[in-house]
């Protein structure tokens, strides 16, 4: 029986590791760029930082210390310097790829903090194993810019599973679409027609605004603005503003809003501020060949008739007044029903005593 040399013995004594093999190691040295580790085996186990972590200016000696334990993969047992090739990442991915497809089975809902913005979406990491989520499916409205993600913490699902590819789809939309539509029941629950609720502009149009108001839209028409007229939505509300609004109608899933609150209503008051003889001041807001529509209040018009504005002739309104122009006026006629107000400047001009009307004689003229 022949003996065996040192070098033989040394050799047996030390275990016997392949390619792909999980081992458990004992960190003995660290370098900014490289982890080294006794590995049980007749040569060290090396693992480069590239094969430790995904960040590529990491220093590895902020992470990990001598003395720790480490288990990993065997890449190469001979890297042709006598030394053996490890990997930490790709074990902890292929542990990371397990606890995604067990995530993607169950439906379970995930939370990471987003790692890059890419230019067809984002890329979120689960144990070191990579989420794409698109564009498409980040949020359940188009975003052109996505940088707002970047580090944020995000819940998504997973929707597709197939690491062969190396193809892991994230999908964060279907949450946020179940989400809302959780709030939109609950709101709906509570939703009465004539309640105030705060709610935020989420867009604004040519015709009206749309207001979040906390899981429901709501449309708030330019009609509803005001009681005053609105020549232009977007001079008035800005995305983003809070508001308090009054549930006007709701139909189906549809709810129509408005800012016409009855407390501030201007014709509330219209028989003691509005009452015949007083003596108002107001603007021109428009004309016509037939007279000139003065605004009084928000929402309050009245007409002059082109034969009250002044005890000389006048052809049409335009020749002596402006659209704008601030007028003192008595009023002639009040209709409340019909919220319908006469003016005239003509009753309040010095009269020669031979020419002196009386209200009838003006309300005769309107006739």
């Amino acid at each position: 029986m022949s003996e065996l040399t040192f070098e033989q013995m040394l050799d047996e004594s030390f275990k016997t590791i392949r390619n792909g093999e999980v081992v458990d190691g004992t960190v003995i040295d660290v370098k900014p760029d490289e982890i080294i580790l006794n590995i049980g085996y007749k040569a060290d186990g090396i693992i480069m930082r590239s094969e430790y972590t995904n960040d590529a200016g990491a220093d590895l000696t902020t992470m990990v210390s001598v003395g720790d334990p480490l288990t990993v993969k065997v890449l190469k047992v001979n890297d042709g310097e006598g030394q053996v090739l490890l990997t930490y990442k790709r074990l902890v991915a292929e542990k990371g790829n397990e606890r995604l497809k067990e995530a993607y089975e169950n439906h379970e809902v995930l939370r990471a903090p987003v790692a890059q913005i890419l230019g067809g979406g984002l890329s979120v990491v689960i144990d070191e194993a990579r989420v794409f989520i698109p564009a498409s499916l980040v949020s359940d409205s188009y975003e052109k810019d996505l940088s707002k993600y970047q580090d944020q913490e995000i819940e998504f699902v997973i929707s597709e599973f197939n690491p062969r590819r190396n193809r892991i789809i994230g999908d964060r939309r279907q949450i946020l679409v179940a989400d809302r539509a959780q709030k939109q029941k609950e709101l709906f629950e509570k939703l009465q027609i004539g309640d105030s609720i705060e709610g935020t502009v989420k867009n604004v149009t040519d015709f009206g605004a749309f207001v979040d108001l906390g899981g429901v839209d709501g449309l708030l028409h330019i009609s509803e603005m005001s009681w005053g007229r609105v020549e232009n939505p977007k001079k008035v509300f800005k995305v983003g503003e809070n508001l308090k609004v009054l549930i006007k109608d709701i139909n189906e899933t549809k709810v129509a809003l408005s800012l016409k609150f009855p407390e501030t209503n201007p014709w509330a008051n219209a028989s003691e501020n509005y009452a015949v003889g007083n003596v108002v001041e107001g603007k021109v807001a428009r004309m016509t060949d037939f007279g000139a529509f003065v605004e009084l209040a928000p929402g309050v018009d009245a007409l002059l008739h082109v034969s009250q504005i002044s005890r000389a002739h006048v052809d049409k309104p335009s020749d002596v007044l402006s659209v704008g122009q601030a007028i003192t006026a008595k009023i002639v006629d009040l209709n409340e029903a019909d919220r319908k107000i006469s003016l005239s400047m003509k009753v309040l001009e010095a009269a020669e005593p031979a020419e002196a009307e009386s209200v009838e004689d003006v309300e005769a003229a309107e006739e």
